[in-house]
């Protein structure tokens, strides 16, 4: 870009002498305090070097006076001196812009818009009385860029102006994150970490700490407005909220610090972050005091962290504690010396800024003295000062360089304008980044050209921190994190107990020592500043109505459903199979029930289904010991002992019914159940059946039934009967198989482990068969009951049948209404009641006088009571 005359004719305050004149005149200069050292190159620099102005008088009938500017600051005027002192060093440096001396024109903006604005104005246009101009007009700027301004508000002001000519603008304090807009202020840089990146670092301590209910103070500026707005929005996308939100008045009007400080008192917020300088704080610190407010965490913002306006035993009591954002903190060797080798009659030819009013102010107020005494001033006690006193013989706050945060950022402001000019004098001829491979020159110096070098600059400092811009324009964001120690004897150290590096990995920016911290309260430990604590473990969030999102209450989840780690307002439902534990904090696998061999129902039924198939053995054994004698053969020896084995399949079938089911034991458990009691029940049919033909044989004309019951006719009867089961069981198999299930409807927290039968056709036919042939063997029994007792079984097969059918017929409402693995054990204890009833009631009489009575099992005795009784 090129600065043209005539279009900043109204701005510069410059006007052509004539309408074919080829210079440009200066029709006023503007009354300002500055220093100026003569350079090959001139850097511009804007400073606070005083903090009050003072406006003429307007009558509007004669010119105005030129304002002027009292309150000086030592801290405004050793940045100043520390951008002198940067440039002396680089002109000292033989490797950096080597055969170029750096001048610089420093302004003080005496922090006033107007001042500031004037004074920027000045370093674009020039202070020379009239400068020659080409036929067109044009021409390099006076400085080469400028240093500045601090004040977010008056930078945003200058580089709206200065940004449409490209003329760079390196600040050292402007935070505001409004400048970080490329398209608004294309040439400004800045040194200091923007207020995005100083709100992420306040979020960043504020969630470490626990801390989410925050209150929030800022002025009513540039920088404190764009700063709360940041700070809310980022507050909010961390979980954290907003107590409240007051804007210090610019007038300090007592009845709205009044109102502020009530607000503060009453939020049950402990931690109140303030964005401000400390001329808008101070004045509400005083009511703070005023009504006693203490127990409150304050967060400074980097604008007020490092103040020592507040260090006083009248505010520490309530402002112990402190914590801050900081600039980061750097080391400047040899800046001391030069601090203190300063006199008021430096060079005056050379450098006639120092002696507008900066050096001479400061010279008198540090020694107490006057180097021009006004009349009646020694008369009345006053010393002459006579320029020679040593600042190394006084102690003062402008010598101190422990701490250098803004000064270390001129300092890096006047290297980065250096490092680019150097690199843009470095460009090698047709191999230049601009168009036809063009290098700039001084001679032709564009100030866009030297925006392109800047945004390119990277560098490290002597203390050991890389230099370098984004493409915003913004640095590298480091920060130190302060603490305001309060110490028994009254006095106030600010410690560093932390810091936090944007350049570091993800996780890691932070790094907080929190034993170091000292906490201005009773348990010497952080507060809690939270509107809801956070819910247990186990609950959920349900938000208050009309409340921020922080302010909530907590509701124990269901069951089933445990506490979500990822939305508080939500249970999660717990998988499958799993439950919530009592305390809705983890899902844990379900119960497992099932008929185990483990537990005592288990054990006791497998014992009873072993002591069942143990004696149906050992009468096999006596009816095998014993097979020639009467009561066996009269009995239907072969039938006996082809029932006696069914029942060891029936007490034996019920070990499948114990154990966690299976695909296999599901679909034999109900198959071998089934085949088996047909056979024991066929077996007994056929057994009646036999007793009724052989009694009609002793009747004349009944021979001939007894043929149709030989041993070769019993044997296929059975094995018809119960080839019918066991068709019935392979249709069943095939078509609806019996599968093993995970059954959650009886219990919400346990799975019970059981056997569907597939089939309810299929199961109530298996049952149906065994019903109908169990139902004709009672029938005949009963019609045999009034046989001869000695050779009539027909009783005791009646009793068993009886007994047989009444725990069937119990068996089905039974199973239906029991859950889970008591169905099972209803199906096995059926199982061998049934059996043990069959067993004992067929096979007792026999063995009671086989071994008990053996005089009895003789052919003689069951023959003489046969005759007797007929």
């Amino acid at each position: 870009m090129i600065l043209n005359c005539s279009s900043l004719s109204l701005l510069l305050n410059y006007s052509s002498a004539s309408s074919s004149s080829s210079s440009c005149r200066l029709r006023e200069q503007f009354s300002l305090n500055g220093m100026y050292q003569k350079g090959d190159v001139i850097l511009g620099g804007l400073f606070e070097v005083h903090y009050f102005t003072v406006f003429p008088e307007l009558s509007f009938t004669s010119e105005p006076q030129q304002l002027y500017c009292e309150g000086f600051t030592s801290s405004g005027f050793q940045q100043a001196q520390t951008m002198a002192f940067a440039v002396d060093e680089i002109n000292r440096d033989p490797d950096l812009l080597p055969n170029i001396t750096l001048g610089y024109q420093l302004y003080d903006n005496c922090l006033k818009l107007g001042v500031s604005l004037r004074a920027a104005m000045s370093l674009a246009s020039g202070t020379e009385e009239e400068f020659l101009l080409d036929e067109t007009c044009s021409g390099p700027p006076p400085v080469l860029g400028i240093v500045g301004d601090p004040g977010s508000t008056h930078s945003i002001a200058i580089s709206s102006v200065l940004g449409l000519f490209r003329v760079p603008m390196v600040s050292h304090y402007s935070t505001c994150s409004c400048l970080s807009n490329r398209g608004k202020y294309p040439s400004f840089f800045r040194t200091i970490p923007s207020d995005a990146f100083q709100v992420r670092a306040m979020i960043q301590i504020l969630r470490r700490l626990g801390w989410t209910w925050v209150g929030l103070v800022f002025s009513d500026d540039d920088y404190g407005v764009h700063a709360a707005r940041s700070f809310q929005s980022s507050l909010a996308e961390s979980g954290g909220c907003v107590a409240y939100s007051q804007v210090l008045p610019k007038d300090n009007r007592p009845t709205e610090l009044q109102r502020i400080v009530g607000e503060i008192k009453s939020s049950s917020a402990r931690v109140v972050v303030v964005f401000s300088n400390e001329a808008y704080l101070l004045p509400l610190v005083d009511e703070v005091v005023v009504q006693n407010v203490k127990g409150l965490q304050w967060i400074a913002s980097e604008a007020w962290s490092t103040s020592s306006v507040f260090h006083t035993l009248r505010l520490m009591p309530y402002l112990g504690g402190t914590l801050g954002i900081a600039i980061r903190r750097g080391e400047i060797p040899g800046l001391r010396d030069y601090l203190l080798s300063i006199r008021p009659d430096d060079q005056p030819a050379n450098n006639p800024g120092k002696n507008m009013g900066k050096v001479r102010q400061f010279w008198e107020a540090v020694f107490g003295c006057r180097l021009e005494p006004p009349a009646g001033w020694v008369e009345a006690g006053g010393d002459v000062c006579t320029g020679q006193e040593d600042l190394r013989d006084v102690e003062t706050n402008y010598g101190e360089v422990s701490e250098l945060r803004p000064e270390y950022n001129v300092y890096k402001a006047v290297y980065a304008l250096a490092h680019a000019l150097h690199d843009l004098l470095q460009c090698v001829p047709e191999r230049g980044p601009f168009s036809g491979n063009r290098c700039a020159s001084l001679q032709r110096f564009e100030p866009w050209q030297l925006v392109h070098y800047l945004e390119r600059v990277n560098f490290t400092t002597g203390f050991g921190d890389r230099i370098s811009f984004d493409d915003n324009g913004d640095a590298l964001a480091i920060y130190d994190i302060m603490n305001w120690a309060w110490l028994q004897d009254g006095s106030v150290q600010v410690e560093t107990v932390g810091v936090i590096d944007e350049s570091a990995p993800a996780g890691q920016e932070l790094t907080l020592d929190e034993d170091r911290i000292f906490w201005n309260f009773e348990s010497k430990k952080p507060p809690r500043s939270v509107c809801s604590e956070s819910c247990p473990p186990g609950t959920r969030v349900a938000r208050k109505k009309g409340e921020p999102v922080c302010c909530f209450n907590c509701i124990s989840c269901a069951e089933g459903e445990v506490s979500n780690t990822t939305d508080s307002a939500k249970c999660s439902r717990c998988p499958e199979d799993f439950w919530s534990s009592p305390e809705r904090d983890l899902c844990v696998p379900k119960g497992v029930e099932f008929l185990s061999y483990q537990e005592s129902l288990g054990i006791s039924l497998m014992t009873a289904s072993l002591l069942g198939a143990l004696i149906c053995a050992v009468v096999l054994g006596i009816f095998t010991r014993y097979r020639n004698t009467p009561v066996v053969k009269a009995n239907n020896s072969e039938l006996s002992f082809l029932l006696l084995l069914s029942l060891k399949l029936c007490f034996l079938c019920s070990l499948l019914f114990i154990g966690r089911p299976r695909l296999w034991t599901c679909q034999l458990r109900h198959a071998a159940f089934g085949i088996s009691f047909v056979l024991c029940v066929s077996c007994i049919l056929v057994k009646t059946m036999v007793v009724l033909a052989v009694f009609r044989t002793s009747k004349p004309g009944g021979n001939a039934s007894l043929k149709w019951f030989g041993a070769g006719q019993q044997r296929g009867t059975v094995l018809v009967l119960t080839s019918f089961q066991a068709a019935i069981c392979t249709a069943w198999l095939v078509s609806a198989s019996p599968t093993p299930h995970k059954n959650t409807r009886y219990h919400n927290d346990k799975i019970v482990y059981e056997c569907v039968v597939g089939s309810v056709a299929g199961f109530g036919a298996l049952l149906g068969y065994i019903g109908l042939l169990a139902f004709l063997s009672f029938f005949l029994a009963f019609l045999a009951r009034n046989l001869p007792d000695n050779f009539n079984e027909a009783k005791f097969i009646t009793f068993s049948m009886l007994i047989f059918c009444a725990v069937w017929i119990s068996f089905v409402p039974a199973y239906v209404s029991s859950p889970g693995m008591y169905a099972d054990a209803v199906e096995i204890f059926a199982i061998l009641a049934s059996s043990f009833g069959l067993l004992v009631a067929l096979f007792g009489p026999k063995c009671y006088i086989i071994l008990l009575r053996p005089e009895r099992n003789t052919k003689k005795a069951l023959m003489g009571r046969a005759t007797t009784k007929t």
